[in-house]
């Protein structure tokens, strides 16, 4: 692949990956530690990540443990997740914080099944843009420098498979997601 275009790849691939994390906050029913990646504790003042002020566990498959290694946070912990937009609200020991998931309904699966849809034409669309990016910019070369038309349309074709392949990539990780969602 031409060097020019490796840019418009590492634009796409941050797409795909920014998707696989949204991907990762949708709840499927079963506990997913990923789903407190966007929580952010009060960490004596700084805002935090879970992960970073406790230990998670999954002791079940639909139950996510937090136990802090400050017992002071417990509180803090709680206060966050409550604030957050899981849905879910923790139960505490006082030293443990237990999340426990319900079994998602017909109904709110079909939901999550067109969120993920729709997440995943909103990635289609920033690829098909960053392509138009990169199709300007092959045009701006072609008058720019001593570039042959040849030349010009091989940068496009190129360009093309690049989106092709990471189009079919958003359709392959949808319809996984989809398939665990819609999994009773």
């Amino acid at each position: 692949m031409d060097e020019r275009l490796t840019k418009f790849e590492t634009k796409m691939q941050k797409s795909l990956d920014n998707l696989a994390g949204e991907y990762a906050a949708i709840r499927a029913g079963r506990a997913n530690p990923h789903i407190l990646d966007r929580v952010k504790v009060d960490y004596y003042g700084t805002p935090t990540p879970v992960a970073q002020v406790g230990n998670i566990a999954i002791p079940e498959a639909r139950i996510i443990t937090i136990t802090p290694w400050d017992k002071g946070m417990v509180k803090e912990v709680i206060k966050a997740i409550e604030m957050s937009d899981i849905g879910i609200n923790p139960g505490s020991d006082g030293s443990t914080i237990r999340l426990v998931f319900p079994e998602l309904s017909e109904e709110r699966r079909k939901e999550l099944s067109k969120d993920v849809k729709k997440k995943a034409e909103e990635c289609k669309v920033a690829i098909r843009n960053i392509r138009r990016d990169g199709n300007d910019e092959i045009k701006k070369l072609s008058k720019g420098e001593d570039i042959s038309e040849d030349s010009v349309k091989d940068l496009q074709d190129q360009l093309q498979k690049v989106t092709d392949d990471y189009i079919k990539k958003v359709d392959e990780a949808a319809s996984v997601k989809e398939k665990e969602i819609m999994t009773v």
